[in-house]
């Protein structure tokens, strides 16, 4: 038992490899049945590339560190962890099933649905895919339609529509081998809009009609709900860095301080500057500072995200649900952290929009840091996780205490010198050498 009273066998962790970031996310349920997130491990992504594997070594060093980081918070040692999986290559098809049944005395069984489902992973697809996820849309026995559930109805032909959503085995492959490599054991991988809708979506809106927007560091993923059921998914090649890329340009800056100028100072609506501040930025070794307006640096952003929009309007158009979304759009990933993003989207595509937040699921006491769409895809894949029950822990006891030691045993020694020579001066030169430091030393610019 840890500290935290939580028996090790019950927690679970999820695994988000991302373009920008390795988040990973330990939890388990409490006794309201709401997420309890015991430890957060977030490093920097290196190894991937619009959400796939560009260098396992990379992204195997990243994947340790995000594992060990939830580990010492959540005190288990994990061995299998759910993983996530995205990127361009991601594609979705329809198809129509049909299964005769032997006796129409019978009701129609569960087994009965998943021999229809079962035939869909039949299916010839083009060389390198392979299915992900197989979702049922609407049943029909026996000419009977738009059932949503036909466990218990007698009939001999059922049939259902299904939305089948696939990606490339070698993506998948990659993924997996960074996982064994980092000694653990892949669960389960699960779409990640998928993950990302149960985190933020209410079930109001699914029903009602909606279109998720995960804007994420490589590529921008659209899942649109309508009736509870997902019906249409798609991957745009496009996403923050994308965005980033566009202020390198247009600003002539270095990558560092572009993502700090989109972040800090970047907004999606150019028309609600007002202000319009100059923005000072260091000059390159010693060259001119560079002078770039507010309202100049919404403009290139703006131009990017009206781009992105038209796309997710393109997708919305070919799922034949533009005039059925009564929901809206919700945003979420890092890239929806924009200012005006919301209003854009809602001045851009005709739809209302808002910002969504992983916090529907979450116990009372969680971190305002997971209140951030960030960790959308996280909290959607822990909750997965914890759902389907494949997770495996192991207590393990950390001591503080022995940290602090080593952080003590690797300072400078010169360091420990000036401190002996401080405790054998008079307080008040004590105080005057302190002040008189920190004036005369240059304290360097924390944004730029």
């Amino acid at each position: 038992m840890n500290e935290n009273n939580v028996p090790y066998k019950n927690i679970a962790v999820a695994l988000d490899i991302g373009t920008t970031k390795v988040c990973a996310i330990a939890g388990r349920l409490n006794e309201y049945g709401k997420l309890e997130v015991l430890g957060v491990g977030t490093v920097k992504s290196e190894g991937v590339s619009r959400g796939v594997v560009s260098n396992i070594d990379k992204t195997v060093r990243a994947i340790k560190e995000a594992v060990e980081h939830a580990e010492k918070s959540a005190q288990c040692k994990f061995r299998t962890v759910h993983v996530g999986i995205a990127g361009q290559h991601i594609k979705s098809l329809h198809h129509h099933g049909v299964f005769i049944r032997p006796d129409s005395n019978t009701e129609i069984s569960n087994e009965d649905v998943n021999k229809l489902i079962n035939d869909m992973h039949k299916l010839v697809l083009p060389p390198g895919d392979k299915i992900l996820h197989v979702i049922p849309q609407e049943f029909t026995v026996d000419n009977e339609q738009d059932i949503v559930d036909p466990i218990g109805m007698s009939g001999v032909r059922l049939e259902a529509n299904f939305h089948i959503i696939t990606g490339q085995i070698s993506a998948s492959k990659n993924i997996i081998k960074c996982v064994e490599k980092a000694g653990l054991q892949v669960a389960d991988v699960t779409l990640e809009p998928i993950a990302s809708a149960s985190a933020v979506l209410s079930d109001d809106e699914k029903e009602a009609g909606v279109a998720l927007v995960d804007i994420g560091g490589g590529t921008t993923d659209i899942t649109i709900f309508k009736d509870g059921i997902i019906r249409h998914t798609a991957v745009i090649p496009f996403g923050g860095n994308v965005i980033t890329k566009d202020i390198i340009e247009g600003c002539a800056v270095l990558n560092e301080q572009a993502e700090k100028l989109k972040v800090r100072f970047g907004s999606a609506l150019a028309d609600e500057i007002y202000d319009n501040r100059i923005i000072t930025i260091q000059g390159f070794r010693g060259r001119d500072h560079k002078e770039v307006s507010e309202k100049n640096l919404a403009r290139i952003i703006q131009a990017r995200i009206e781009e992105i929009f038209d796309y997710i309007l393109w997708e919305v158009r070919r799922s034949g649900f533009e005039k059925k979304l009564i929901a809206g759009i919700v945003l979420t990933g890092g890239g929806s952290l924009l200012k005006h993003i919301d209003l854009l989207a809602e001045n851009h595509t005709g739809l209302t929009a808002r910002i969504g937040e992983p916090v529907e699921h979450l116990a009372h006491g969680y971190s305002s840091q997971l209140a951030s769409p960030i960790y959308a895809t996280a909290v959607g894949l822990l909750k997965y996780t914890i759902e389907n029950g494949n997770f495996d822990s192991e207590y393990v006891e950390y001591k503080a205490e022995k940290e602090v030691v080593n952080l003590k045993e690797t300072e400078p020694v010169a360091q420990d010198h000036e401190n002996e020579e401080a405790e054998d001066k008079p307080k008040w030169y004590n105080k005057l050498y302190s002040m008189t430091k920190e004036f005369f030393e240059a304290t360097p610019d924390a944004d730029f």
